[in-house]
């Protein structure tokens, strides 16, 4: 299961609508071996594409380095679809190289009639999509 603040959640949302119609890409770092994440990081979708997101190697790198240095890994890998529900596609099963990681999609488009977007979190280890409970609170 995946538990996160409110307030985050309020981010990648936001960040998600902000980049639309592009697809959105971040990532919620937190300390190693917690599973808890704290430091929200919005990222340049370097595809600019409304189908497609990239971390630009150069900031991701940049990224990586920093999180090493504060004792952190990434506690959730977050990016949206635009016009697709929230669910992995053969490419995010592709470049999903973080087993511990969440895999949050958040689709800004009305797929299910549900609304104008789905919160959706997965593991993916090894090419399995599993989806999680998404839990969120005021505060840990």
């Amino acid at each position: 299961m995946l538990t996160l603040t409110q307030e985050l959640y309020d981010k990648i949302v936001a960040h998600a609508r902000q980049d639309h119609p592009d697809e959105a890409c971040g990532v919620v770092a937190g300390p190693v071996g917690t599973d808890r994440p704290e430091r929200y990081i919005p990222m340049l979708n370097a595809a600019r594409s409304p189908t497609f997101y990239e971390f630009d190697s150069g900031d991701l790198l940049k990224l990586y380095r920093e999180m090493d240095d504060r004792d952190e890994e990434p506690v959730i890998v977050y990016h949206s679809h635009t016009a697709t529900e929230a669910y992995p596609s053969r490419t995010d099963v592709t470049y999903a190289n973080e087993p511990a990681a969440h895999y949050v999609l958040v689709s800004t488009a009305d797929t299910d009639g549900a609304g104008e977007f789905q919160f959706r979190s997965y593991r993916i280890v090894d090419g399995v999509i599993t989806e999680e409970e998404v839990r969120v609170v005021a505060a840990y």
